[in-house]
């Protein structure tokens, strides 16, 4: 259960920091600092969406478009964005299609690398205390 509640405070974090990189390098990617509480907000729901969409999307890519398997975490990023975006809690603004292609992709490299990296450089230093 810890373990569980770690790995989702990690891709929380990894989402955050996609969110803020995106925000650095595109100029379309806009994150409403003046509404941080907005920004908070958006980095749970888009996690949460995130970890809805990515199985759902890919059931749907495997049964009616098995080519498409590949892009199936950008393509959930996307729609995660998307949905983030229309809310009206603030927080974050997407404004031209370049911000939200290469948005979706930093915003999905960040992600997938942190909630792999992340817990595998905590983990092993609870590992290795417990060893102790």
């Amino acid at each position: 259960m810890i373990t569980l509640l770690f790995r989702s405070l990690m891709y929380l974090v990894s989402a955050g920091v996609g969110l803020i990189v995106a925000d650095l390098l595109l100029d379309g990617f806009r994150i409403q600092w003046d509404r941080w509480w907005g920004f908070v907000v958006c980095i749970v729901i888009f996690a949460v969406l995130q970890s809805v969409l990515a199985p759902w999307v890919s059931k749907l890519a495997d049964r009616y478009a098995p080519v498409l398997m590949g892009g199936i975490g950008i393509f959930s990023t996307l729609i995660a964005l998307i949905i983030v975006v229309l809310l009206p809690i603030g927080g974050l603004r997407i404004v031209d299609l370049t911000a939200w292609l290469l948005g979706a992709v930093i915003v999905w490299l960040i992600t997938a690398i942190g909630s792999v990296t992340l817990p595998l450089v905590f983990l092993k230093k609870d590992a290795r205390a417990r060893k102790r």
